[in-house]
């Protein structure tokens, strides 16, 4: 019932909130998985179709994202994943060779940040012993890019270890902390200025049980709070994973490129609910001035 009232709320939405302004996208995924139903010019197209100014690529392997720049290199922004395939995600944490592989990417001048890196409960050391973790942070900061980390616990002090043992690195929270509500992420932003809030898969779809909008489409008062209390801290991606029972699967393409357009029509239905200059620094100018230190990406 909590989708079909909401499908139809995003129908009478109008058509300038959909397609008209101009975003930036923090949170790109361009797999080995997606390669048989989107090529690379087809995801550069679906861009240009939302009106996409600004991308953030991760590539698995790191180099697939260097395809989309080359047919869109004022529109792209490749970052360097550590994952050669699927099963990456839980072992990066382990491998001594990630930060060697990063350096070298990231000297390459080719990639401008380093993640998604998954911190997932069961499958992540504890933050102590998190050896390639730290390094990697300790390289974004000699390079000055941001990190994007995927945490997924039932609290906030993995990242608060984070942010404030490295307060010099940039930190892009993917999802916000999943799985963490308004209040956990606002002690994370009033603890450490050096983290950014990704709102990637904060959708209907995807972690649903902790959503940015009520069953009609009508921002929560708690997140509402939090974003106008931190308008400059906020960004969004589409996240263009699909479907998200069950990651890579062997015997079926993701199709998350064909869902873009689903999950920016969300976005941009919460985003007009805002006044017109936070909408705007979240929605594209934030993620341009995160990235923008070593890359010339423009809102326009």
């Amino acid at each position: 019932m909590r989708d079909c009232v909401l499908i139809c709320w995003l129908l009478c939405v109008p058509f300038s909130l959909q397609a008209q302004s101009h975003v930036a996208d923090m949170h790109l995924h361009y797999k080995w998985t997606q390669q048989d139903v989107t090529t690379p010019a087809d995801a550069v197209a679906i861009l240009e179709q939302e009106n996409i100014v600004m991308g953030v690529v991760i590539g698995t392997p790191a180099a697939l994202a260097l395809d989309l720049q080359s047919l869109a290199p004022e529109k792209i922004v490749p970052i360097f994943s550590p994952y050669r395939e699927g099963s990456d995600w839980h072992r990066w944490a382990y491998d001594d060779a990630t930060v060697a592989r990063a350096r070298t990417a990231l000297a390459s001048g080719q990639y401008h940040g380093i993640g998604e890196l998954h911190v997932i409960g069961g499958f992540t050391p504890a933050f102590e012993k998190a050896v390639v973790l730290k390094q990697l942070l300790a390289l974004a900061d000699e390079f000055d890019v941001p990190v994007m980390i995927h945490t997924e616990l039932s609290r906030p002090d993995y990242m608060l270890a984070v942010c404030q043992q490295f307060p010099n690195t940039h930190i892009l929270w993917a999802h916000s902390g999943a799985v963490l509500g308004p209040a956990d992420v606002a002690r994370i932003f009033e603890r450490c200025g050096n983290v950014w809030g990704g709102l990637g898969a904060r959708d209907p779809w995807r972690f649903v049980d902790n959503p940015l909008t009520a069953a009609d489409g009508m921002l929560l008062p708690e997140w509402r709070a939090l974003l106008l209390k931190y308008p400059d801290r906020f960004m969004v991606g589409s996240d263009p994973v699909w479907p998200v029972d069950q990651l890579d699967r062997w015997d079926e393409a993701d199709s998350g490129w064909q869902e873009l357009g689903r999950f920016w029509h969300y976005h941009r239905s919460w985003l007009a609910q805002l006044p017109d200059d936070v909408a705007r620094k979240i929605r594209c100018e934030n993620a341009v001035a995160l990235f923008g230190r070593t890359v010339v990406m423009t809102c326009d």
